[in-house]
């Protein structure tokens, strides 16, 4: 596998530690990061050791097939995307690959947006807009703000998290525990597509972690109006502990790098949203109706420029 200079020069490697294990680690932590697990997570849905866990990280040792292969597992990803080439399926995928190989983001956008149109079918933007879903982590305001948005809007509120209680029969931390992420995200998807099918007007607050499914995200992006609700992580761990929920920081120092690292991973998904809205430092009131102009605003601009 090929290894960019410019990347070891960022992950200061150096004569003890092998490119391609460090580039191995980087991947997995990115990954573990976007799924939103504590390494001691990790740990234990892999069955490997926090220590080997950081090793395998940081590209210090080597790191057997099989251990990798139980990572990738515990991850829902195929080992292939460890390694950094998820795309050796067929020969077609690799002509794709060869296709937008270097191309700019603004390019593989294009690239997404005709795909998405030659094969699904894409709603008029009047369709779009009357599904708004907003997105983000944790203590961003997505049930608060989304409740009181779709009172101001006159349309139902749909919590994705209840829908996936509804039709699972259990809760999704229940689902998690039970039959690990992978159950989960299927039962995510399934939620969202019934969603979809049967509504029409709604606002729509969804999972931190749906931006870890591309079938979901995708989804949202082509058949919603998307809203990323964002904060600083300070606020976003303080809004979840003001609402009781003391998990983030139970038997876990690392509460606040974790989530920091969580947020970098998963932002460049966030920002695929039709419109970005930073509720940091603002009363809710104040909060709902900026975001309730914006969205407006922003609704109003895409209709202009659509044909």
């Amino acid at each position: 596998m090929p290894v960019n200079p410019a990347r070891l020069k960022d992950t200061g490697v150096g004569p003890g530690r092998d490119p391609l294990l460090v580039a191995i680690g980087e991947r997995v932590k990115a990954l573990r990061a976007r799924k939103g697990m504590p390494r001691r997570a990790l740990s234990a849905a892999a069955d490997v050791s926090e220590r080997h866990l950081a090793s395998l990280e940081t590209g210090v040792g080597n790191v057997s097939v099989l251990v990798l292969d139980q990572v990738a597992r515990a991850l829902g990803r195929p080992i292939a995307e460890l390694l950094g080439d998820e795309t050796t399926d067929s020969p077609e995928w690799l002509l794709i690959r060869e296709l937008l190989h270097g191309r700019s983001e603004a390019d593989l956008r294009r690239a997404r947006a005709a795909l998405a149109q030659l094969f699904e079918t894409e709603p008029a933007l009047h369709q779009r807009t009357g599904r708004i879903a907003l997105i983000g982590l944790r203590g961003a305001g997505k049930s608060s703000l989304g409740r009181r948005l779709a009172e101001a809007l006159d349309r139902p509120f749909i919590e994705l998290g209840a829908e996936i209680t509804r039709i699972a029969g259990c809760t999704p931390a229940e689902i998690q525990d039970l039959y690990g992420p992978t159950a989960y995200r299927r039962y995510e998807g399934m939620a969202l597509k019934e969603i979809l099918q049967t509504r029409t007007n709604f606002v729509l607050a969804t999972p931190g972690g749906v931006v870890s499914d591309p079938g979901s995200f995708g989804l949202l992006l082509t058949q919603c109006f998307t809203v990323w609700l964002k904060a600083s992580p300070r606020e976003h761990m303080e809004r979840v502990l003001a609402q009781g929920d003391l998990r983030p920081m139970a038997g876990n120092r690392a509460a606040m790098e974790d989530l920091k690292a969580i947020l970098e991973s998963r932002a460049p998904f966030y920002a695929k949203a039709d419109v970005t809205f930073d509720t940091s430092g603002l009363a809710f009131d104040d909060a709902l109706i900026e975001l309730k102009a914006k969205i407006q605003h922003a609704i109003k601009a895409k209709a202009t420029v659509s044909p």
